[in-house]
């Protein structure tokens, strides 16, 4: 049986996203508005959140094609 092992770029992106998630949430709930003043905007939270998204479909990418080329025995 052939091992499995994620490609570096998905867990990087996934890394990436999981903080940029976490501190839209924090964001959102105003706990960094004293940090920065464009914390102050709800808008920069869920613009973190959105960045988020990104990262995660991002890492996603190879990810697929890594499962792709499995499965065609490459």
């Amino acid at each position: 049986m052939k091992s499995h092992h994620w490609p570096w770029t998905f867990l990087v992106f996934s890394v990436l996203g999981v903080l940029l998630l976490l501190a839209g949430i924090a964001a959102l709930a105003g706990m960094l508005k004293g940090v920065h003043p464009l914390f102050g905007d709800d808008m920069a939270g869920w613009a973190l959140i959105a960045s988020a998204v990104a990262c995660f479909l991002t890492g996603a990418f190879p990810l697929v094609l890594r499962r792709l080329a499995e499965q065609e025995g490459a």
